[in-house]
């Protein structure tokens, strides 16, 4: 058994508000001009903290209960393999895919591709500049798709900013063709509702489906009238990417969705999906939506059929992303506490607030339900200056165990075992210092995914980090190798 570092956790105030919303920030882009929030964005950190909560994060690295600023600290069984700064890119890095012996790394800027086939020694094959909050990330075969998910100008890659208010902005899905990974080609864009928080990708022989989620539409922005409650389904034909287009726009809360405030207070009201995952395998999907999280059919992928909802008006502020196991027996779904820009890893928060939750999946059919077994948050302290928040991650492939990669912004990497669905356990992690002690910063990693024997994580701040995970709980990953990776399109692994 692998020993892991433990420390106390002390008592703290609340950093920043922990009201749930976006991020906000500033896109670098090729004109000077600051990026317009896209409809789901909101301020939700304040820039300096009080003097006796930088006292404090200065006496937490001191008295060493946490790392000091930009240290490094992991658990024995993790080895920090090697790190890629930013280049040509300097956005905030988000969502990763893989394929073969490339990974692909979202940023706001555009996204960039490398090498790792040697995954100590990582290349830069491309660096495509293409602005766009949040340029989440997809790839199959010889496409690539890109969301787009702030107000711009047009749907070309020079694009600037412009407010939403404005009908002749643009906000949609591109489609690149990466057959030449070092020369990607830009060949088609679908305008959707709203715009294109995430998508998720659905690969059948012939054509791509892609699922856009997005939210809180507004009566001024002429593209994004409310009521939002579905999401815009997408063909992709593999042969004529350039023929893309909406086939679809299922409503998925006839009756409006979770209300949020003031009959659910600090919960978000449902206005659409902020995630999906889809398990193509088992013709389910699981969708985190705002207030509440959704288990579906995708027998026919134009026509997505809901099974169960739940909403958890306690514990969860925002449904942020949906990770099956791999028997489609349970579902972790994660919380967003803060949108993505607070301390919430901290004792005043609590264990359960900002956490994942684990359900599980009973019954056969139409008459599968989604049951809740508990909760799980890293309980590693961080300082009030560090953004921290339950985030991306995959499976690791081991048969018989449930096991789990997951980026926790500022509280780093954690892998944690969630076979026994009511007692969670974490089993190794990685993570930075605090960037900063006296103003609240975001950073961290955005995404940490098992692909191929190693961890990929996409650091908002840092750049591309990849790490090695040896324990014998997780070893048996090692064998199973994948010819392609999206996350939120889950493989069979045992399949390859």
């Amino acid at each position: 058994m692998t020993s892991l570092h433990t420390t106390s956790v002390r008592r703290r105030r609340l950093g920043v508000a922990a009201a749930a919303a976006g991020l906000i920030a500033t896109l670098l882009t090729a004109g000077p001009a600051a990026a317009t929030p896209d409809p789901g964005d909101a301020a939700t950190t304040r820039g300096g903290v009080s003097a006796s909560e930088q006292a404090e994060a200065r006496a937490a690295i001191k008295s060493g209960e946490i790392p000091g600023v930009d240290e490094i600290v992991h658990s024995d069984n993790i080895e920090h393999v090697t790190n890629i700064p930013k280049d040509a890119l300097q956005g905030l890095n988000t969502d990763l895919a893989f394929q073969g012996r490339y990974a692909f790394a979202g940023n706001y800027d555009g996204f960039r591709i490398f090498d790792i086939g040697n995954p100590k020694k990582p290349k830069t094959v491309a660096q495509v500049l293409c602005p766009g909050s949040q340029n989440d990330i997809s790839v199959s075969g010889n496409l690539l798709f890109l969301s787009t998910d702030s107000s711009r100008s047009d749907n070309s890659c020079a694009s600037t900013t412009q407010p939403a208010t404005e009908k002749s902005s643009w906000e949609g899905m591109k489609v690149f063709d990466i057959s030449d990974k070092r020369n990607p080609k830009y060949v088609a864009a679908v305008e959707t509702a709203c715009g294109s928080h995430t998508h998720t990708i659905i690969p059948e022989r012939k054509d791509v489906y892609v699922y856009v989620s997005s939210y809180s539409p507004n009566a001024t922005f002429p593209d994004c009238q409310p009521p939002h409650d579905g999401i815009s389904v997408i063909k992709v034909p593999r042969k004529a990417p350039q023929d893309a287009r909406i086939v679809n726009f299922p409503v998925l809360f006839p009756d409006g969705g979770n209300p949020g405030a003031p009959d659910n207070p600090g919960v978000s009201k449902t206005t659409g999906c902020h995630d999906i995952t889809v398990l193509p395998s088992k013709d389910l999907a699981a969708g985190a939506c705002m207030g509440d999280g959704l288990l579906f059919s995708i027998k026919d992928p134009a026509n997505p059929k809901i099974i169960d909802r739940v909403q958890d008006n306690v514990n969860f502020a925002f449904w942020h992303s949906a990770s099956f196991n791999q028997d489609a027996d349970k579902v972790v779904f994660t919380d967003e506490l803060g949108g993505g820009g607070a301390a919430t890893c901290n004792d005043e928060i609590g264990p359960n607030r900002g956490a994942d939750g684990i359900y599980d999946i009973t019954g056969k059919g139409d008459k599968r339900k989604l049951v809740f077994r508990s909760y799980f948050k890293i309980d590693r302290p961080q300082a009030d200056t560090e953004v921290c928040v339950a985030h991306n991650g995959s499976l690791i492939p081991v048969k018989g165990r449930d096991l789990m990669v997951q980026a926790w912004y500022q509280g780093g990497v954690s892998v944690w075992d969630f076979t026994d669905s009511s007692k969670p356990k974490e089993i190794a992690y990685f993570e930075r210092g605090p960037v900063s002690t006296d103003a609240v910063t975001t950073a961290g990693p955005w995404s940490a995914y098992y692909y191929n024997g190693y961890i990929y994580s996409n650091d908002i701040a840092k750049g591309f980090d990849v790490l090695k995970l040896d324990d014998r709980r997780t070893d048996p990953a090692k064998r199973v190798r994948l010819p392609e990776l999206n996350v939120q399109t889950q493989p069979e692994y045992f399949r390859h």
